[in-house]
């Protein structure tokens, strides 16, 4: 077997670095440098460092079992009437407020909480404190002056009866060919 290796041509450029030149090369220091900014990248959001965080945000990240400014909603639409339904955990039926203005309705809601403990050896006072404000356009067809609002163990019900004329059944459209 003959050997059959062909040799390519080598570009150089610049210098091939001399082991006086390798003593300012540091790896390590180029890795730090980059962890650095992976670290700096990631705590530019201020979810990790909620203290850093603007004022007004402070009532929603301080509360880690209700977000005030955004409590969970669910709107479906029945025969009869729309249902918009707000979970609001640690709340009662004094604190929260629906009200109807101008074609919308909002749904309003405020919690004080503050727990007291003390023991030999510790004392422990936790605050929260939080408000939040929903509104929702009325969708067409809803007679305003009936609407309910119903609260039990934390779920607000907001029953909005449709007009004898929203309430009319649908319509089937034969498809005709072409």
């Amino acid at each position: 077997m003959a050997d059959t290796t062909t040799k390519l041509p080598i570009r150089k450029e610049g210098s091939t670095p001399t082991r006086t030149d390798q003593a300012g090369w540091r790896p390590f220091e180029a890795l730090r440098h980059e962890v650095d900014r992976l670290f700096d990248d990631f705590y530019r959001t201020d979810w990790m460092r909620p203290l850093r965080a603007a004022p007004a945000a402070l009532p929603s990240v301080l509360s880690r079992t209700f977000d005030w400014s955004t409590p969970a909603v669910d709107i479906v639409e029945r025969e009869k009437a729309f249902e918009i339904t707000a979970e609001l955990p640690g709340l009662d039926e004094k604190s929260i407020e629906v009200v109807l203005r101008n074609g919308n309705i909002a749904i309003k809601g405020e919690k004080q909480d503050e727990k007291e403990e003390k023991s030999g050896d510790y004392y422990l006072r936790e605050r929260q404190f939080g408000a939040f404000e929903r509104t929702f356009a009325l969708p067409d067809g809803v007679e305003a002056d009936k609407i309910e609002a119903r609260f039990n163990k934390g779920v607000l019900t907001v029953t909005l009866p449709k007009t004898a004329e929203a309430q009319k059944p649908e319509q089937k459209i034969t498809v005709k060919a072409a």
